[in-house]
């Protein structure tokens, strides 16, 4: 285990996962991810969340060189998510005094992973309460809905320590060397996003908390500039966008709608875009394209024409948005059709399921190839969506 220290009293136990392929089965992870678990080691010990299945034994390890001999007196589970809860009932059964602590609605999902009989040994907790462990004494905040019903945050008031579950979460192991905001904003907006108000009701509880360290339960412990990590969490709960700039989405069968949305991308530049991203949804990672619309502040959907409907990446793709509650944002579109070009049509449709989505008047229709009266069509859309 890589050495983390957290304090001299809070240890880290957790474990990196370098050889999941698709983390919840669906997310790209190159760098892997990170189970994160704690142990407060007081006149009472506290073990904070375990970890996913995969890591159980290693994690087991890290405990007891934590423990130095010592037995557990508290588990406390802040969400029943598989991938930190899978290993409560062989953490129980190991430490039969051990007390488990979660709310109302922790122990109801318990009973559904696991079969095991804790109603003489489990402390169910509410908004406010604590839990004293000697010098240290948690507080137990309520986090319905980031992401799941059960989920709640401890706070430590001794060391000022926020265990924030899921929140301030980020992909890759503890020892890659990355920028945090990149893969923290992946994680939120396709793992959190949907739950925008619940998180803005967090960070309202949390505002009243001397916070001086955030200890999430994925990518690493936060310690310095928390102004920075809270801030970002503000802006991508409340859906205003990120940066200025625009995301150019295409979905192209042949390579003609490819090469309209990458000749796009030059004009805009060329007509001073601050920032242009562009994505082959048929090819690049999902993931990153739903974090890049959430991203800037407009968008360009560039699809062809099929089975009567849109290319079925771009269905999907738009699926996910709203599924995200994707809003407040300007969206041009681009259609492709050798016969019968129907794919704006569609993206609007479902654009139009989504709140605060400004589309652009102007629609631009390629028959089969660009040509230059396609290119016209293109500046004129860029000048529409850059004047709005």
């Amino acid at each position: 285990m890589k050495d983390i220290t957290i304090t001299d009293t809070v240890k880290y136990i957790g474990a990196d996962d370098k050889d999941i392929d698709l983390f919840e089965s669906q997310y790209v992870v190159p760098n892997g991810v990170s189970y994160n678990s704690y142990v407060i080691i007081d006149e009472k010990v506290a073990v904070m969340d375990t970890v996913d299945a995969r890591r159980g034994e290693e994690w087991l390890g890290n405990l007891e060189q934590a423990l130095g001999g010592r037995n557990v007196d508290y588990l406390v589970v802040s969400h029943m998510e598989p991938d930190h809860a899978a290993n409560v009932q062989k953490l129980a059964e190991k430490y039969p005094d051990m007390v488990v602590v979660g709310n109302a609605k922790t122990f109801p999902m318990l009973g559904q992973f696991f079969d095991i009989d804790l109603s003489e040994r489990s402390l169910t907790v509410a908004e406010g309460d604590t839990l004293n462990l000697g010098s240290h004494e948690l507080t137990f905040v309520m986090a319905p809905m980031v992401h799941w019903p059960e989920v709640m945050v401890s706070y430590e008031s001794s060391e000022k320590i926020l265990f924030s579950a899921d929140g301030f979460g980020k992909f890759g192991a503890l020892d890659t060397e990355e920028d945090w905001a990149c893969e923290a904003r992946r994680y939120y907006f396709n793992i959190v996003g949907k739950y925008g108000a619940q998180v803005q009701a967090l960070l309202k509880k949390a505002a009243g908390l001397d916070i001086q360290m955030i200890c999430p339960l994925h990518g690493p412990i936060l310690k310095e500039n928390l102004e920075y990590y809270i801030g970002k969490y503000q802006v991508w709960s409340s859906y205003e966008p990120e940066d200025e700039g625009i995301l150019v989405a295409y979905a192209s069968i042949h390579g003609h709608t490819a090469a309209a949305a990458k000749k796009l991308k030059e004009i805009l530049e060329a007509k001073g875009a601050k920032k242009v991203a562009i994505t082959d949804l048929s090819r690049d990672d999902m993931a990153e394209a739903i974090e890049d619309a959430f991203r800037y502040d407009k968008m360009v959907l560039a699809a062809a024409s099929y089975d009567g409907g849109m290319f079925p990446c771009m269905e999907d793709f738009l699926h996910h948005l709203k599924s995200k509650t994707y809003r407040k944002r300007t969206v041009a579109l681009v259609e492709n059709g050798s016969w019968a070009p129907v794919a704006a049509k569609g993206m609007k449709a479902l654009l139009e399921q989504m709140k605060d989505i400004t589309v652009c008047d102007k629609v631009v229709t390629i028959k089969s190839a660009m040509k230059e009266d396609t290119v016209a069509d293109m500046e004129a859309l860029a000048d529409e969506l850059l004047a709005k």
